[in-house]
């Protein structure tokens, strides 16, 4: 695929894509904390992403059958190893962590600290890199993201707010979100080189690979006729939605919206991953929590937009 900036800005559609990318996700927190309560971690990672690699699949199978999806010209063996390189950090080592930090701190916590965070690493990287300005605000923006964090896990680790396995688990959920960071400041090259779909594809194959051979051993051990039919829907459902159908949309918004645009759409995560948390799970945060989340999410918004809308990316086509 020979991709050209035509200098048109990016329409609507890119963050229309972008938004159905954080609904999914932001639903998906819930449905994996209900099957994390039956099933170890890391099998539940496999199932969600294993799933989702499985659809992906049989979908890069129908678009060649229908003539979409196929690049201009062939894909190198080096945008291949970029898109198992992000699948490796976006999905295998992204998915460990975030699986295991639910199994110790409820689904609210990693609602609220991957999709903030991650943009604020983000942020960050791209300012120590000097890849983008810093400026007043978005130092300011990052230091009141970083004050804000703090407080949020000393809220974590009180006795109201769940003790040390909450904090743990929280701790978890940050480093998830640093390799969400890095998953999507990589999404840019890689898509330089292969179709949003073979992209998605690949990168959720290769991670999925070593989920599979990760969690043998805690498979081997699982009851699986005693896991009860509504945790099987939630599998089908994270699978589908939130891993299968959302990453797609995420590479496809990103690969004109730009990484930056894409960081400022996680905000709507947290909003939709905390109301189901506390619909749906009865989950809430104690008042040190509450403040802390506020405070963080003051910040990276403040850090990433630096207190006005982005310009628009130009778009890249084929």
């Amino acid at each position: 695929m020979a991709n050209t900036i035509t200098g048109s800005p990016v329409g609507t559609r890119p963050y229309l894509l972008l938004a159905t990318t954080m609904l999914l996700w932001g639903s998906g927190f819930s449905s994996s904390k209900v099957i994390v309560d039956h099933l170890p971690h890391s099998v539940v990672a496999v199932l969600r992403f294993g799933g989702g690699a499985l659809a992906l699949l049989v979908a890069l199978r129908l678009s060649r059958r229908d003539g979409e999806g196929g690049d201009r010209r062939r894909s190198s063996p080096r945008d291949w190893a970029r898109a198992a390189g992000a699948g490796v950090l976006g999905v295998f080592v992204y998915n460990l962590l975030f699986f295991w930090g639910l199994s110790l701190a409820p689904a609210i916590d990693g609602s609220t600290i991957v999709p903030v965070m991650s943009p604020v690493l983000t942020t960050a990287f791209l300012l120590v890199t000097r890849q983008e300005k810093a400026s007043a605000a978005r130092v300011a923006g990052l230091a009141c993201g970083a004050a804000g964090a703090v407080i949020f896990f000393l809220g974590s680790g009180g006795a109201a707010g769940g003790g040390q396995a909450r904090l743990a688990g929280d701790l978890l959920f940050l480093l998830s979100a640093g390799c969400w960071a890095g998953f999507t400041l990589l999404g840019r090259r890689v898509l330089a080189g292969i179709e949003p779909l073979r992209a998605t594809t690949y990168a959720m194959v290769s991670g999925a690979v070593l989920l599979v051979v990760y969690s043998a051993p805690a498979a081997v051990e699982v009851a699986w006729h005693d896991v009860p039919a509504y945790v099987w829907l939630n599998v089908v459902f994270v699978a589908l939605g939130p891993t299968a159908v959302a990453n797609l949309l995420y590479y496809r918004g990103l690969q004109a919206a730009g990484p930056a645009s894409a960081s400022i759409m996680m905000f709507l995560v947290p909003v939709v991953g905390t109301t189901c948390s506390a619909l749906l799970l009865d989950e809430s945060f104690d008042a040190v929590q509450a403040v802390g989340a506020a405070v963080l999410s003051v910040g990276a918004v403040l850090a990433v937009t630096q207190g006005r809308i982005p310009k628009r990316h130009r778009a890249i086509t084929s």
